[in-house]
């Protein structure tokens, strides 16, 4: 069963600097295994200490309220709540797209100040690069670490055959269908070796089916690539199926409600949404997001 401890964002990057920084952040990730997060190497990937967002003046909209976090070493922890609480906007601070109006966010001990290799970014919209071929985008990040081309071609290879998408590696990303461009996001972040993967909604434009095939997708190439997820979902069910952890956030201005344990063995299959442990921790998930939508109105 889950154990609860109780605890303790709104406006996305401009454009601007998401396709500025495109060429920096398809990069980073570092460890997630198939066993409780307990029996894990110790070791904290990613910190987030006192973080607060405030857009405009002192007297400007209150984003996020003081959030601290932890992630650990090959931990996928999830974060969900209610809309407009700040869970993208918290992502977008960790991947050095925005800044924070006070607090430290540091990834291995070093402070985020920028968009940066060591974190690795797959966005809910098709961000590849249009004018570059499959093989091409997910090469770009091991290009710009200056790796020599052998090297780089095993990489490729390695990540097209994991997301299955070696039969299309000269296609464009114009003829590829929307699950099949999140595939190439998701093979292109992994491809520069990041500490910590971010993933904001990646699933979200998906029809039901794709969704969970993406998420079995995921789950897969998690359990084999040993990485540290941060994942955004308002997705209750896709929390649970994917999370070792999930952090539930109260309405605006966000704040970390609660933190509830996943203690459903792995490997997962789909129909796990259907085990009574799963439906339990589901419900007091449901509950706590129902409370913090009746306050807020």
């Amino acid at each position: 069963m889950g154990t609860l401890i109780l605890n303790a964002s709104s406006q996305t990057a401009a454009g601007s600097r998401v396709v500025m920084t495109e060429t920096v952040k398809a990069n980073n990730l570092d460890g997630l295994a198939s066993a409780n997060v307990d029996a894990r190497a110790a070791g904290t990937t990613m910190a987030i200490e006192d973080v607060t967002l405030r857009y405009g003046d002192a007297n400007g909209v209150l984003a996020l309220d003081d959030v601290s976090l932890k992630v650990a070493k090959n931990e996928f922890c999830v974060i969900v709540g209610p809309s407009g609480c700040g869970k993208s906007s918290l992502l977008y601070l960790a991947a050095g797209l925005n800044d924070a109006t006070s607090g430290t966010i540091k990834v291995d001990g070093r402070e985020v100040i920028e968009p940066g290799p060591d974190r690795g970014m797959v966005f809910q919209s098709y961000t590849l690069f249009p004018w570059l071929t499959v093989r091409a985008n997910i090469e770009y990040g091991p290009k710009r670490k200056g790796l020599p081309a052998e090297q780089r071609k095993q990489i490729v290879d390695q990540y097209l055959n994991e997301v299955g998408l070696a039969p299309f590696a000269d296609h464009y990303p114009a003829q590829l269908s929307g699950g099949m461009k999140q595939r190439v996001a998701i093979a292109r972040a992994l491809a520069n070796d990041p500490a910590v993967l971010l993933m904001d909604e990646p699933f979200g434009a998906l029809d039901s089916q794709t969704r969970g095939t993406m998420q079995k997708l995921l789950l897969r190439v998690w359990e084999r690539q040993q990485k540290t997820v941060l994942f955004v979902t308002h997705d209750i069910d896709e929390a649970l199926v994917l999370g070792d952890r999930v952090l539930v956030m109260t309405a605006r201005p966000g704040k970390i409600k609660a933190e509830i344990k996943v203690d459903i063995p792995r490997p997962r299959s789909m129909d796990v949404i259907l085990e009574p442990d799963f439906i339990a921790l589901k419900r007091r998930i449901l509950g706590l997001l129902h409370d913090e939508i009746d306050e807020d109105h």
